[in-house]
């Protein structure tokens, strides 16, 4: 594998440098000294920053991208994602020109070996989520963190930060295996599903990657890990490093219980600590977290769950207690979490990123908690092979809605091939008693927002859900 000289800049190429992730990391390298280019399909904010910062951008990918200019040094190192596939005109033209290359996770492991402390956040859900919120408590706690964001964090204006201090925080996502390329000092496993199963065979295959993952932790490292985890001796057996649980449930280090709502369905909880539970009192005294109640600014049950993984790390850290629940009550979430757009005609557009049963049963009971006559949802499934895999669990799921409805497929990195449409999975919310339309959206959102107009109500909650361009309903009602 190529290694990269932090000390010696050079020209990189990124294949797809709008992406989330793929933007953070030329913008750190951009701030070490490199010269960057890339390309992307279109043009976005994240590309503008890019552009206003140094780099070189293409849009549109093609081979002549790669080509020498005069006006800047010869490419030596490409990056590309899981998304680039062989047959694309850049990544052929990397392999006739001989270029060195680097998948992200490759890079990313790379640049987390110049850190002291590198956390890396896994888990089948909510990643971004956590993320987002270990960041808010590192800020607050002043520790100058380096952050790599899968979405945009209000506190910092988008989805990087780049610190001075030895602590780097960022996701680590399983598909391709992608994060058995860290190189983490504190690792963070949420839970483990099924799911990317374009790639994973199985859950076995699925949960020793996360093994494999954990696995990678030095001896003096440390995992933080969902103890209501199914089977989790599986995943943890044989580690050097060590390891602290959290979840619901007196057996995990970490505990919440007591958990109650407000209005808008934000929770506040109690956390008591393991070692602690023989006496009450020592808690106070000894533990960095001593105030056992919390109150979150993010919504849902799910959501104590990310907080307790975040207080664990916090205690870890010896951050104090009052900095940590500032920070809490702060994070509202990232981006496309459960994010207040507006109000449209008297009914509120809510957005999320949900494309897995268990997010959207999450999100969907969050909204049981929110103010609201009736819930609609409108879902756009997220690749065709997760819609097959998960056809009865998404059904179910959206269930927990008073009315759903059902938008065309997002094909992402796939095609249409596998012999599944929106219009089956409308037919199995509607086989379960509830009110759902399939509405195409192939030429666009329209339609949609027609039926949206005319049947909701004041007073109704509208939530757009998936992980592709659905938010575009919401952005297009509000404009009208």
């Amino acid at each position: 594998m190529y290694q990269i000289d932090f000390n010696h800049p050079i020209h990189i190429y990124f294949m797809g440098i709008g992406g989330i992730s793929m933007s953070g990391l030329a913008s750190i390298l951009l701030d070490k000294g490199f010269i960057i280019s890339g390309s992307d399909m279109k043009e976005s904010d994240l590309t503008t920053d890019l552009l206003n910062r140094g780099a070189h951008i293409f849009y549109g990918q093609r081979a002549a991208n790669l080509d020498s200019r005069p006006d800047i040094p010869a490419i030596e190192l490409v990056v590309y994602t899981a998304a680039i596939k062989k047959d694309n005109p850049e990544f052929i033209a990397m392999q006739q020109k001989k270029l060195k290359s680097l998948t992200r996770a490759e890079l990313l492991g790379q640049i987390m070996k110049n850190y002291q402390i590198p956390i890396a956040i896994s888990g089948t859900h909510g990643k971004t989520t956590t993320t987002g919120m270990v960041s808010e408590i590192l800020l607050a706690a002043g520790l100058d963190p380096t952050l790599s964001i899968g979405g945009i964090l209000n506190t910092i204006n988008g989805n990087l930060r780049i610190g001075k201090s030895e602590y780097f925080v960022t996701e680590a996502c399983e598909y391709t295996n992608s994060f058995l390329s860290f190189f983490p000092k504190i690792g963070i496993i949420l839970n483990i599903e099924a799911d990317h199963l374009d790639f994973f065979k199985d859950l076995k295959q699925i949960r020793k990657s996360f093994h494999d993952f954990a696995a990678l932790l030095p001896e003096d490292g440390l995992l933080i890990i969902n103890g209501n985890i199914d089977e989790i001796g599986e995943v943890i057996n044989g580690l050097r490093c060590d390891i602290i649980t959290y979840g619901f449930g007196q057996a995990c280090d970490y505990c919440a219980s007591d958990i109650v709502y407000d209005h808008e369905a934000r929770p506040t909880f109690t956390v008591i600590k393991a070692r602690q539970k023989e006496g009450a009192d020592v808690m106070a005294a000894t533990m960095s977290v001593s105030a056992a109640h919390y109150t979150l600014g993010s919504r849902g049950k799910h959501n104590v769950l990310n907080a307790l993984a975040s207080i664990a790390l916090a205690d870890h850290l010896g951050i104090c207690a009052t900095k940590l629940r500032e920070a809490l009550e702060k994070f509202t979430g990232t981006k496309r979490r459960f994010e207040e757009k507006g109000t449209h005609k008297g009914f509120t557009i809510i957005d999320d990123y949900a494309h897995h049963p268990t997010e959207v049963e999450a999100t969907l009971t969050t909204a049981r908690n929110y103010p609201h006559r009736e819930i609609w949802c409108v879902f756009q499934p997220h690749t065709y092979t997760r819609t097959k895999k998960f056809m009865a669990g998404f059904a179910a799921a959206l269930s927990l809605a008073d009315r759903i409805i059902i938008v065309d497929i997002y094909a992402a990195r796939e095609k249409d091939n596998i012999g599944v449409h929106a219009k089956d999975l409308a037919a199995a919310v509607s086989a379960r008693g509830k009110t759902c339309n399939y509405i195409a959206t192939s030429a666009g959102f329209s339609d949609a927002e027609k039926f949206i107009l005319k049947h909701l109500q004041k007073n109704d909650l509208l939530i757009t859900m998936g992980a592709g361009d659905v938010v575009n309903i919401g952005n297009n009602l509000l404009e009208k």
